[in-house]
């Protein structure tokens, strides 16, 4: 497949500092959309899976790899993979759009509906407030009728949020009006005893990410009182990619894009998002494009 567009995530991020998951040399990359040889305009899924699951089963594959683990990435020209990790792209999105949803939207989606079951009406705290899985709950949330509350420590990324759709912002540690239905977190560590003590008795916390650190102290006992429902997640199926786009095209919500390189400044672009400077997507496009 060419490459039309691509974009850069934290998963980037943690293959250059290593350890490596896979042979080296290796090119980074997760997200791309483009068109095949035969002149599909596609989206690529970025989950390798064992080919017997199909679609639908995938992203449960305990044997899965990412783009850029084992097998090269999509930070290039062209990208190979098999023809069940493609998915058709709406004329609707631009080719920048399509490509910011393979990984941070997909798992946004995905931590909002299969694994948290967000009903119109409900609220969803999302923790951070400008990264790539952040922002894409805030837009996906909103565009599914919920009420969300958003943290960050930074006050200027707080009304950013907020002016991109998020009803209310708080500080991290700050005490919410009231109970939140389901916890959309990415940090980890630093908001994870806020996650705890945000939810409502019966509540849901998705777990994807842990930007801020992955072994958080925290007390059990408020998760056996108040019964919760905790749940890890990583990526999504084609099949929900597919209903991603679906669901974009339907709603008219659209990714938050940060900036679009030309591929040679991949590098400045990475570490802009090391350094938690970037809010929304990095978008990487083939210099010959631009």
């Amino acid at each position: 497949m060419h490459v039309k567009a691509a974009s850069l995530n934290h998963h980037d991020l943690w293959n250059l500092r290593g350890p490596a998951p896979g042979p080296l040399p290796m090119i980074l990359g997760t997200d791309a959309a483009g068109i095949t040889e035969d002149g599909q305009e596609v989206i690529v899924h970025a989950v390798i899976a064992d080919e017997r699951l199909g679609r639908g089963d995938e992203a449960s594959d305990p044997a899965r790899t990412l783009l850029s683990d084992w097998h090269p990435g999509t930070l290039a020209e062209a990208v190979r993979v098999p023809r069940r990790n493609l998915v058709p792209k709406p004329a609707e999105l631009t080719w920048a759009e399509a490509a910011c949803l393979p990984t941070a939207w997909l798992t946004a989606f995905r931590m909002l509906t299969t694994h948290g079951s967000a009903a119109p009406g409900e609220t969803v705290l999302v923790q951070g407030a400008a990264g790539g899985v952040a922002t894409a709950a805030v837009v996906l949330a909103k565009s599914m009728g919920l009420r969300v509350w958003v943290t960050s420590r930074d006050s200027g990324k707080r009304q950013w949020i907020v002016s991109k759709g998020a009803d209310q912002a708080f500080a991290p540690d700050e005490e919410l009006p009231a109970p939140v239905d389901l916890v959309v977190e990415t940090v980890g560590e630093p908001t994870w005893n806020h996650s705890v003590g945000s939810v409502r008795a019966g509540g849901r916390i998705v777990v994807s990410g842990f930007t801020g650190g992955r072994t958080p102290e925290f007390d059990l006992l408020p998760l056996i009182v108040k019964a919760l429902t905790i749940r890890g997640t990583l990526m999504g199926t084609a099949t929900e990619l597919a209903a991603l786009s679906r669901f974009l095209v339907d709603s008219h919500a659209r990714p938050i894009i940060d900036s679009v390189l030309p591929m040679t400044q991949t590098a400045v672009g990475l570490r802009r998002l090391e350094a938690g400077a970037v809010r929304g997507k990095v978008v990487i496009v083939p210099d010959r494009f631009l």
